[in-house]
């Protein structure tokens, strides 16, 4: 969000949980008022701050600024919570101006679904949403951090059901909540365990699964792209050709028009 030309920010007290601000560019910087209490903070790319609705916030903004804010309710962090092991915790610190690599990555990830919330999938987008809670909560609501596990992969029969529902859903609006509660895991280890599994996150896999069946249509004659792509649960045709393209190099009708050429071509002599 850039607007250049506010000066002055100030919300009411509310529950509706915490707000995470990350810089998408330099040279930001704010005076931020809490009770009596006044403190200024420079705001450089990947820079954050957290603050809770619970209390009045205002800030004097001095230089433009670039940043993704993410609204995160109550419920979605006592869930995050209650998935991590150890001590519980009441809050997340408030921050401001702390650099943070992690969340820059996250909410770069997460811009292309924000400019075209159409195309964005809602398994994609639960993905960052468990990733980013899980780390704010290890990181600046001191839950213990969970050591890393080389073995922690699914069985054969939560892979399978996994697989199973992704498939029932080729345009990914299953969630990761109702797939690790099939499965009786939590969220977070049921991303991780997927990803070590399959070698790719469930989005991932769900992605390669509808190209593969978007290839066996294109060889089908009289197919056209926009049938194919609502029968891979694409958003439309311009959401496929960009997605196809991504993965295989060439849009889609240029890869079946190679194709055919390719199986029509006669033999080379000596083969």
């Amino acid at each position: 969000m850039a607007l250049p030309h506010l000066h002055h920010v100030e919300t009411e007290p509310s529950a509706r949980g915490v707000l995470l601000g990350i810089s998408m560019r330099d040279g930001h910087s704010r005076r931020i008022v809490a009770g009596r209490h006044a403190s200024c903070h420079d705001f450089d790319r990947g820079s954050i701050y957290i603050r809770g609705f619970s209390e009045r916030y205002r800030a004097d903004i001095q230089r433009p600024f670039d940043f993704v804010l993410l609204e995160i309710s109550q419920a979605s962090l006592e869930r995050a919570i209650e998935e991590k092991p150890g001590k519980r915790i009441g809050s997340l610190a408030h921050v401001a101006g702390v650099r943070d690599e992690v969340l820059l990555n996250l909410a770069e990830a997460l811009t292309p679904a924000l400019k075209n919330p159409a195309c964005a999938s809602m398994l994609f987008l639960e993905q960052l949403s468990v990733a980013m809670t899980s780390y704010l909560v290890e990181t600046y609501g001191g839950a213990a951090t969970s050591a890393p596990r080389t073995n922690r992969i699914l069985s054969r029969s939560h892979e399978a059901r996994a697989k199973e529902m992704l498939r029932s859903k080729f345009d990914g609006s299953i969630s990761i909540t109702e797939i690790a509660d099939a499965c009786g895991l939590s969220r977070s280890y049921f991303i991780h365990a997927f990803r070590e599994t399959t070698g790719c996150t469930p989005h991932q896999w769900l992605i390669a699964q509808r190209l593969e069946h978007a290839r066996a249509l294109l060889m089908k004659p009289g197919t056209s792209l926009a049938d194919i792509a609502a029968a891979c649960g694409f958003a439309d045709q311009s959401h496929f050709s960009r997605v196809f393209s991504q993965h295989s190099g060439v849009p889609p009708g240029i890869w079946r028009r190679r194709m055919r050429i390719a199986d029509t071509a006669p033999p080379r002599p000596g083969f």
